[in-house]
């Protein structure tokens, strides 16, 4: 088989794009609010807080002030940690995916904003433990939230230097948020159509690629290598 000589480092955001999670998301976002005693928004466009940090959504989407979206968020990871992790399953074809792609002899990552024990416990329910070469999330206290942040710091526990190696690193994942963290840390983006985004979203971020499954993921990331 042909090694993969263009991209060494693959980051892999999680909810969308190797994990169907919207139903423990949206159950653990309701719970919060309606602890709060606050107006639950329309939860029915995944897009607007599935991919975002969970502490805009709340300030955002849920129009919560800055404390009171702390204490939401507390709130939210712990029925997240109770009952929303255990509703995730991984996408059909993803664990053949990243069998190919370690053969290839590519680096994985989970490239993530949610909060990095719960990245960590979520790959284990998937049934995806030892595949990936590092799992990486946000911090307890909503630093290292945003892609462009996310990024440098995969690719380093990955072994790898943003600046050195911007020309081997993709960032595959389903949102204009992975898609925007790709483009201001000057790496490539593969887009995911079977996840929660938006083509539209994607590309006004610079999404040129995009995969209707694990399959074209593999045969798109391939194809540029070898091009």
């Amino acid at each position: 088989m042909v090694s993969l000589m263009k991209y060494k480092y693959l980051l892999f955001d999680l909810d969308g794009t190797l994990s169907e999670s919207a139903d423990g998301i949206r159950a653990s976002l309701e719970y919060a609010l309606q602890t709060l005693g606050v107006p639950v928004p329309d939860l029915s466009d995944y897009p607007v807080y599935i991919g975002p940090p969970l502490i805009d959504t709340l300030r955002g989407l849920c129009g919560l002030d800055p404390e009171t979206a702390e204490r939401g968020a507390q709130l939210y990871r712990r029925y997240y940690e109770e009952k929303g992790k255990l509703l995730n399953r991984a996408y059909e074809g993803i664990p053949a995916l990243l069998q190919k792609l370690r053969k290839e002899g590519a680096k994985l990552c989970v490239c993530t904003s949610k909060y990095e024990p719960f990245a960590v416990e979520i790959v284990e329910i998937l049934g995806l433990n030892g595949v990936f070469d590092a799992v990486c999330g946000s911090n307890i206290d909503g630093s290292r939230k945003d892609k462009k942040d996310m990024i440098p710091y995969a690719v380093s526990c990955l072994g790898g230097d943003l600046a050195r190696d911007r020309e081997h690193i993709v960032m595959i994942g389903d949102t204009w948020f992975d898609a925007q963290g790709a483009r201001l840390c000057g790496v490539d983006f593969l887009g995911v159509r079977y996840g929660y985004g938006g083509e539209k979203t994607m590309a006004a971020q610079g999404a040129r690629q995009f995969a209707d499954t694990p399959e074209d993921v593999y045969r798109l990331l391939t194809a540029a290598c070898r091009a």
